[in-house]
């Protein structure tokens, strides 16, 4: 690899003398469909888009209270002292009602949202679970499921004083397959764990993030997150292949599969996958695993307009093919970032966009080989204006650093408004460009990061203190602009407390009333992980 190193420097000396460069401007309007938002309690607002834009108007006066905000306590019953001696019965030194030890039980990552839970259970086992769950059923008892509560939109805290019952202890790995690589774990498996555990197997776990050393398995399952390597391996509709689940009432539903075919009747595990724990509560999790690579590269590029990252993107799939496995972005807002309040420093020369490259495979020569054809076409046609390679891991871990801690570096800009966008890839940063201007001087910084393979957007705004009337510009403006496009408003985050009002704008009607069909079938009392995932008005 040494030689592509070289190369890239002769490349980046020459590119230095060619001046600036050209930028592609696409001219295609996306074709747009009506959006019902009748049903939605949203400010009357009417805004422009730009390029593939619509119209969209909301039906209510300024006076309403914001969609995200959490609605009134549902009348669930209130916890006594009879209920505390039957879960102290269930659960022997494991029931927990001091404050101090509950405080970080009720606050989210975040720390935008705070319950007032006075309960938290940790339970061991999927029969201690369904106890709890029976129990809390028969007394219609509210329960807020939590894993590693590093969830973004408000799912995984309580909002009023629902019993948290927490995963954490749910922690053991059951089996693990090395011939076909299907490993199953409880739902309390901490994802960095199991990836080490994988890997002194010569195996790696299909996806990771940026939270895997807080986050569990079971809360990743229960939100279907994505991460960096889900234009590699998909998503985790795919790579499940069994989950054991208790329901509501208690029941035990084992769909714990460890067969990749299984064509008998409905998947009933898919129903799980993404639902925010408002279901049922997940407790073990079977999952295929991929071989560990043995070669891995990671290459961090510079590009002088979007346009260019994305035809730097389209070489990429063709050139690397099967060993492209990650390709992200930040722009300089990101960067600056970074420098500012991590003091982490440019590996290259400033630009206003900056692309990670991650391959992975079996052979090293075969892999830097096709890395350097990549590298070479893309700086000798100007898509990129300057480069650097890392094969070791204390240098790849370095330059993943530049991606994975852009979240970091926003908690300490000021108070963050964060949106999880899917979007037509070529236009997932037209809405950062568009946000800028919406607000002008009103939001501190308005930055745009994200996994470019699979087109989806993290739009991040701070702002010195939470501004009520930021927020207000910011919502439904950035929800309005995504569902003209044909956007998601949830890639990867679910919907949770803050956007639950929110699903109109990425479903229809019929959809949403099927889900809450579902729920209604599933937990008739609605005592699972109440006022998230689905509208206020299907209750």
């Amino acid at each position: 690899m040494a030689g592509i190193f070289q190369k890239t420097l002769r490349l980046r000396t020459a590119l230095r003398h060619l001046g600036p460069h050209s930028t592609f401007s696409s001219t295609t309007t996306a074709r747009l469909s009506p959006v019902d938002l009748r049903s939605l309690f949203l400010p009357t607002t009417s805004w422009q888009f730009g390029l593939c834009c619509q119209k969209l108007h909301t039906g209510a006066d300024r006076s309403s209270p914001s969609p995200s905000a959490a609605p009134d306590r549902l009348p669930f019953s209130r916890i006594t002292q009879e209920d505390l001696a039957v879960f102290r019965k269930i659960l022997p030194d494991r029931v927990i009602t001091d404050p101090d030890l509950l405080e970080s039980s009720n606050v989210d990552w975040l720390k935008t949202v705070k319950g007032s839970s006075e309960l938290l259970l940790r339970p061991q086992t999927t029969e201690e679970v369904s106890q709890i769950l029976k129990y809390c059923n028969s007394r219609n008892l509210a329960v807020n499921p939590q894993g590693g509560n590093t969830g973004l939109v408000g799912g995984s805290v309580p909002v009023y004083d629902e019993i948290v019952l927490s995963t954490a202890l749910m922690n053991n790995i059951l089996t693990f397959d090395s011939i076909s690589g299907i490993l199953t774990c409880q739902a309390g498996c901490v994802l960095e764990n199991l990836s080490l555990y994988l890997e002194e197997r010569d195996y790696i776990m299909p996806l990771d993030l940026g939270a895997k050393g807080s986050c569990h398995i079971g809360g990743n399952v229960a939100t279907n997150a994505g991460g960096l390597r889900l234009l590699r391996y998909g998503s985790l509709h795919g790579t499940v292949l069994g989950l054991e689940v208790v329901l509501a009432d208690g029941r035990v539903l084992d769909c714990l599969a460890t067969l990749r075919k299984d064509n008998t009747g409905y998947d009933l595990k898919q129903l799980f996958i993404g639902s925010e724990g408002t279901l049922g509560v997940i407790t073990a999790v079977s999952i295929l695993c991929p071989r560990k690579p043995k070669s891995v590269n990671v290459v961090f590029l510079g590009c002088e307009t979007f346009e260019q990252l994305l035809k730097t993107f389209q070489l990429c799939r063709g050139m690397l093919g099967e060993i492209l496995s990650a390709y992200e972005f930040l722009d300089s807002e990101c960067m600056r970032l970074l420098n500012t309040h991590l003091k982490l420093p440019n590996p290259i020369s400033d630009c206003p966009f900056y692309v990670v490259i991650e391959t992975s495979g079996s052979d090293p020569t075969h892999d830097g080989e096709k890395l350097h054809n990549f590298l070479e076409e893309a700086m000798t046609s100007s898509l990129v204006t300057d480069g650097t390679v890392a094969t070791e891991d204390s240098k790849i871990k370095a330059l993943w650093s530049m991606r994975e801690r852009v979240t970091e570096a926003l908690t300490h800009d000021g108070f963050t408004y964060k949106y999880d966008i899917s979007l037509p890839v070529e236009r997932i940063y037209q809405l950062v460009t568009d946000m800028r201007e919406h607000l002008g001087d009103r939001a501190k910084s308005v930055v745009g990061y994200g996994h470019v393979g699979d087109g989806n957007l993290h739009l991040n705004i701070t702002s010195p203190a939470k501004d009520p009337a930021l927020l207000a510009a910011i919502e439904p403006f950035v929800y309005e602009w995504t569902a003209s496009c044909q956007g998601s408003i949830s890639a990867e985050h679910g919907l949770g407390l803050k956007k639950r009002n929110y699903i109109y704008y990425s479903k229809p009607s019929q959809a949403v009333a099927l889900m809450g069909d579902i729920k209604d079938m599933l937990d008739p009392k609605g005592i699972l992980n109440p006022y998230k995932t689905l509208p206020d008005n299907l209750k």
